[in-house]
């Protein structure tokens, strides 16, 4: 099951899943299409059977054959035991659950209250799963923002502009200090440190004062300038989470203001999680995926899969979801020399 925003390399889990259990171990595995939903409110095509000719090409297909949901079976009273007896109407022994920090804190409430057989995998292009040092999708995101911000220098510099590119991140900036870094942006802004308007303003008017009016800014999402996010509308998904959106036209019409140079803002939403997964995601994923098909096998059950240095290990689930991963101030210092 995959649950949550998609994600680059989710296909490769299911491959990798299904190819382990049905060639080594004689398992017979099925997907549960659209997350949590399948198992709260399923539909007739809810059971997808799954053979290892089914799932041999899907590897370089982003996104997941599955579907998805952002469904939280712990919203109403009596959900959660609904998806207990769903999943054994269904004749599921084991469940391999596959998502970030909604879906495998499910996971885990599941195991804990129940006692569902289930291995987590983490998936989340943010990055931002404790416990494991590298979440796939996160690669396939970075590629695609510092691509973006890339092709937006050569617009910049052409129509002396500033441009203020939004990337994805809510609480962790990864994705954008990785962009930051990778595309020599000028000033990149994470959730984890407090922008400096000031600071921004000043490095804008020295370049101007050295013929370079323009540049560009990587900005997370998830940056705030107040203690509120910047935000779409009020509205909240099953976990409570707002729809995040908007700083980059904010802060580019700050900019505008304080330096006196042209500032447009460009948001790349959805862009970061579609597509083709880089190939350090596919394997990424892939050996995942075989790690969490050992684990069913020995009933390794509350565990997820992780990436500690080389190897790929299981930890508990709680040791997942219990804390964010944020960016480091160290490694944001890193960044800061080169701004400018």
């Amino acid at each position: 099951m995959t649950g949550g925003g998609d994600a680059p390399g989710l296909n490769g889990v299911i491959r990798a899943v299904t190819t382990k259990c049905v060639e080594d171990y004689g398992y017979e595995v099925v997907g549960l299409k659209r997350g949590w939903k399948s198992l709260l409110d399923p539909e007739p095509d809810t059971v997808m059977p799954l053979g290892v000719d089914d799932v041999r090409y899907i590897l370089q297909e982003g996104g997941t054959i599955l579907g998805s949901s952002r469904t939280n079976p712990y919203k109403n009273e009596g959900d959660a035991e609904k998806v207990v007896g769903q999943m054994e109407d269904f004749g599921v022994d084991a469940l391999v659950a596959i998502g970030g920090d909604d879906t495998l804190g499910v996971a885990k409430r599941l195991h804990d209250d129940f006692g569902v057989q289930v291995v987590g995998c983490p998936k989340t292009i943010d990055n931002d799963l404790s416990a494991t040092d590298t979440t796939f999708g996160y690669d396939t995101a970075v590629s695609i923002a510092t691509d973006a911000i890339d092709k937006l220098r050569t617009t910049a510099r052409s129509h002396e502009r500033v441009v203020v590119v939004e990337v994805m991140g809510r609480h962790a900036g990864w994705i954008t200090w990785g962009a930051g870094l990778a595309s020599a942006a000028n000033v990149t802004l994470i959730p984890e440190v407090e922008p400096d308007l000031d600071e921004i303003t000043r490095i804008f008017e020295e370049r101007a004062a050295k013929g370079e009016k323009w540049g560009l800014v990587a900005v997370s999402e998830g940056v705030t300038f107040s203690e509120d996010f910047v935000t779409q509308s009020g509205e909240k998904d099953e976990f409570g989470h707002v729809r995040l959106g908007g700083v980059a036209e904010g802060l580019a019409g700050e900019i505008e203001e304080r330096t006196g140079i042209e500032t447009r803002h460009v948001v790349l939403g959805h862009l970061q999680r579609g597509g083709t997964p880089t190939a350090f995601d596919r394997i990424l994923s892939t050996r995942y995926g075989l790690r969490a098909a050992e684990a069913v096998k020995s009933g390794e059950w509350g565990k997820m899969v992780a990436l500690r240095g080389n190897d790929i290990v299981t930890v508990d689930l709680s040791e997942a979801t219990d804390e964010t991963k944020t960016v480091p101030g160290d490694l944001y210092q890193d960044l800061r020399t080169f701004f400018g």
